[in-house]
């Protein structure tokens, strides 16, 4: 085979850019400190590096999602402890307003104080976040949660709760909404009392029933639904209690039977003018003296008011310390109710604190283990791109010496000429 002139320069020159493509890489290999530059340089390892840096980019938007959720869970567990703060006084001045040496006065007082600390409560139920959200409107976050309207606050939002996913397969609460807490709070005041049928000699009374003990409202034997009736014997100091309905023999007789372990019992003494009644986790105070045949029904209403919020129950002490004409019965009967109905309400204030620290706890976890993670892919993604400096170094060393070779070679092969070879 023979080779031209032409021929023998272009087979030189694509010898020395090929040797100095080379040489040029390998510098560019240890100036970057990558092995892989182009993903022709490792197929397999270039498609693995691509899955790990997206897999990186997803755990930065998860780190984000982490700081963003703790920041929300942060500042709505301040504003709760700050709640449970005010809860806590507003009981205090509860116990206060039941002194039944209190004049009306004093109670004027007391309640000036509760309407200071429910505007209080109602602004931190509206507390807003760094983007100006309302805390505590669920999916509702330009909606004021709680207003007043027409004596009674509303409850403004909606039930949803937002969420963020901070990891592949875990989604985390980053808010509460305002009724599950503040407004969702079981009613010990859900029961109606009525006297029946009231001798004109008479000259009992009885207060409000007041469910004090929810275990006992609901276990079995629970509190029967449609209501009960006490009934008084003769003396009128004992008496019988009847579930409702009530059965008679069509001529005003009545032939059910009483409930088993409360016929003909005596009254608990309350250490005071009144008798305390109590009757599978109610309590029903009865003042003054009954007379034989006396009925009493406590029936619950027909428009359930099994839950009241917060602001309701400090809204209604405040009415009954505010009017004149509430007397110490009613001073008794409304702090008996606010007191309990302000216990339950704390409860579902600690039970929310309770659930934000679970998932704060879990957010914590989370950013460990998601930082773990992390470390391993940059490992990963070390071994496959970096560059191992003495090999390349060595190669770069071997590469300088062939392009050098070829270049004088190239020098020696361009000089010749048929001229020179035949002489």
């Amino acid at each position: 085979m023979r080779i031209s002139t032409l021929q023998a320069f272009n087979n030189g020159v694509a010898g020395i850019q090929r040797n100095y493509s080379n040489a040029t890489r390998t510098q560019e290999q240890i100036s970057t400190g990558n092995r892989i530059l182009t993903p022709a340089d490792d197929p397999v390892a270039s498609v693995r590096l691509l899955q790990l840096e997206q897999q990186q980019n997803v755990l930065s938007q998860y780190n984000s999602n982490l700081t963003a959720a703790k920041n929300s869970l942060t500042q709505e567990e301040v504003t709760l402890n700050s709640v449970n703060t005010v809860l806590q006084r507003v009981r205090e001045l509860a116990v206060q307003a039941g002194n039944g040496a209190l004049d009306p006065q004093d109670r004027k007082s007391i309640a000036a104080e509760l309407g200071e600390r429910e505007d209080e409560l109602l602004s931190l139920m509206n507390t807003r976040n760094a983007r100006g959200e309302y805390l505590f409107s669920g999916f509702q976050g330009k909606t004021p949660p709680f207003v007043l309207e027409g004596g009674k606050y509303t409850y403004k939002g909606d039930e949803g709760q937002r969420k963020l996913q901070v990891a592949s397969s875990l989604t985390i609460p980053i808010s509460d909404n305002g009724k599950s807490i503040f407004e969702s709070v079981t009613n010990a005041g859900r029961l109606n009392s009525n006297i029946v049928a009231k001798p004109p000699e008479s000259t009992l009374s009885v207060s409000a029933p007041l469910v004090s003990d929810e275990t006992a409202f609901a276990s079995d034997p629970a509190f029967p639904s449609q209501g009960i009736e006490i009934q008084f014997a003769a003396d009128g100091s004992s008496y019988s209690i009847y579930q409702l309905p009530r059965t008679d023999d069509g001529a005003g007789n009545f032939t059910d039977t009483a409930l088993p372990g409360y016929s003909n019992l005596s009254m608990d003494d309350d250490a005071g003018s009144s008798d305390l009644l109590v009757f599978r986790g109610v309590t029903l105070h009865l003042d003054g003296a009954a007379q034989g045949g006396e009925r009493i029904q406590l029936t619950a209403p027909i428009e359930p008011r099994n839950k009241q919020g917060i602001l309701d129950t400090i809204a209604n002490l405040r009415s009954s310390l505010e009017n004149p004409s509430t007397g110490n019965t009613g001073v008794r009967d409304a702090v008996a109710v606010a007191l309990t109905n302000l216990d339950h309400g704390m409860v579902s204030v600690d039970q929310a604190r309770g659930n934000i620290g679970a998932r704060l706890n879990v957010i914590e976890t989370t950013q460990t283990d998601n930082e773990d993670v992390a470390l391993v892919n940059k490992g990963v993604q070390a071994e496959l791109r970096e560059l191992d400096y003495a090999e390349a170094l060595s190669r770069l060393s071997m590469q300088t010496v062939v392009l050098e070779a070829a270049q004088q070679s190239y020098v020696k092969i361009a000089g010749l000429s048929l001229f020179n070879v035949m002489r």
